[in-house]
Order: C-alpha cells, then sequence, then structure tokens
C-alpha cells in the first residue's frame, strides 16, 4: 500500500468516526472526546520523556479524565458545580505524589503534569459546552461543533493546498519552514466561505458570528500548530505518535482544536450575554 493510499484511508476512518461520533447523539460524543482526550494526554506524556522530563503520566492521565467527565456531566445537570472542588485535592495529589518518587528534576516533572492537563484535557473539557451551548438551554446541538470541525479542517486543507502551490514566503521558519503566508491567506478564504455555506444550514448562529469564529480558528488555530510544532522541534520528532498511519498522532491531528476551543467558547457565551 503506498503512503497516499495508507493517508487517504486513514484520513477517511477518522472523519467518519468524528463526524458520526459528533453527529448521532450526546453519548457518542462523550465516548469520542473521552478517547481522543485519554489517548491525547498520554501521548503527551510519553513524548515529554523524551526531553529527560518525568511527568506523573497515570495521575496526569487520570485527572484529566476526570476534568472531561465531570464537565460532561455538569451540561448534562447530572451535577452542579460543587463538582470543580473535586479539582483542589487532585492537583494537591500531583505534589505528594511527587514526594514520593525518586527523580532528578522534581518540580519539571510537577510543571509538565500540570501543563499536560490545561494544554488537553481543558480545551478538550470546553467541547462539552460548544455541543451544548448555553444558546440552545444546554441542550445537545451538533450543528456547531460540527461546523467548528468542519471550519478547523477547511483551514488545515486551505492552507496545506495553497502553500504547497503557491507559497512563498515562510510564516514562522524557526519553527514550522513549510508554512507560509500565502497558505494562510489561502486557508482564510477558504474557511471564509465554508462559514458563509454553514451559515445557510447551522441556524443556530448567524452569518456575522459564524465568520467571526472562522477567523479565531484560522489566527488561533495556526497559533496551536505552531505549538505543537515547537514541542515537537524541542525533542526531535517529526510526528507526536503513530496512532494514525499516515498522519501521525492525536496531537498532530487536533492542535488546532487545543488552543482555538476555549475562544470559540468564550465567543459564543459572550455574544449570550
Amino acid at each position: 500500500m503506498s503512503n497516499f493510499q495508507q493517508r487517504t484511508i486513514t484520513a477517511a476512518f477518522f472523519a467518519i468516526v468524528m463526524l458520526c461520533g459528533i453527529s448521532i447523539n450526546s453519548i457518542t460524543f462523550f465516548i469520542v472526546f473521552l478517547v481522543v482526550t485519554t489517548l491525547g494526554l498520554w501521548e503527551f506524556y510519553t513524548l515529554s520523556y523524551k526531553d529527560n522530563v518525568k511527568p506523573q503520566k497515570y495521575l496526569g492521565t487520570f485527572i484529566g479524565i476526570i476534568i472531561f467527565v465531570t464537565n460532561y456531566l455538569l451540561v448534562n445537570k447530572i451535577v452542579n458545580t460543587k463538582i470543580f472542588l473535586l479539582y483542589i485535592p487532585l492537583i494537591l495529589l500531583i505534589l505528594i505524589t511527587e514526594l514520593y518518587r525518586k527523580t532528578e528534576r522534581p518540580f519539571a516533572n510537577i510543571a509538565t503534569t500540570i501543563f499536560g492537563i490545561i494544554y488537553i484535557a481543558v480545551p478538550f473539557s470546553f467541547f462539552n459546552y460548544i455541543v451544548h451551548p448555553s444558546l440552545n438551554g444546554g441542550l445537545f446541538s451538533r450543528n456547531i461543533l460540527l461546523g467548528f470541525v468542519l471550519l478547523i479542517w477547511t483551514n488545515d486543507t486551505g492552507a496545506y493546498l495553497v502553500g504547497k502551490n503557491f507559497g512563498k514566503r515562510r510564516l514562522f521558519e524557526r519553527i514550522s519552514p513549510k508554512k507560509t503566508w500565502e497558505g494562510s491567506i489561502g486557508g482564510l478564504a477558504l474557511t471564509l466561505l465554508i462559514a458563509w455555506f454553514l451559515s445557510k444550514y447551522f441556524v443556530e448562529l448567524n452569518l456575522e458570528n459564524w465568520l467571526i469564529i472562522a477567523s479565531i480558528i484560522v489566527l488561533i488555530g495556526t497559533y496551536g500548530d505552531l505549538v505543537e510544532s515547537l514541542f515537537k522541534r524541542s525533542i526531535d520528532i517529526k510526528d507526536s505518535g503513530t496512532i494514525l498511519p499516515g498522519h501521525g498522532g492525536i496531537l498532530d491531528r487536533f492542535d488546532s482544536m487545543l488552543l482555538a476551543s476555549p475562544l470559540v467558547f468564550a465567543y459564543i457565551e459572550f455574544i449570550q450575554t
């Protein structure tokens, strides 16, 4: 099987799982993104070992799962906001656990463990609020999250195609030599076009709001990609993992979403205030 065929099959499978997970119901959304959160955390902590840091992989992943699950339970009104009090002993547990580990860089381990939770588990937890938006009374509503994911994919695709064929001016050569200004502009143009299209069918948000969300995704999503590239470059690897043949790891596929989701959530909440 050629690399192109492998990439195509992987991309099709990935897209089907993602779109079905979001589209069917709240439970399938929960299952898909709980798995993604878990794999993303484990991948991040495993890669951190390459930088001579030893985060608490099991505890950090467990806490990340708890954060995602509790936010899902909250938006579904199964628990109230007091559930967030659980986070206090969990974070303290990271500090206490490190006392019993015989490692050379304890504070680097603690910092990396906590950063993994903030960088991966918290952004994925915001997806709970995007798919259960307050503008819909907190009920499950697939369209906004579907639109968010489609705009992310559109920006990535547009930037890649335009950059590959017309790119000349490097966007951030020190971190990602292949990214170009032409590619970014192409991604922006295509993403705004798809945002206009989405506004015709995903009427939970009007055209203006979809265009603003598209702009947030292009700007912050690009930074998300660069942040992940910075992380990989610091430990001298090309891909974050091999779980998606031909496409790398979980972080490679969700890097743009990790930084964009909190701001998209904040914007959606802002326009409701």
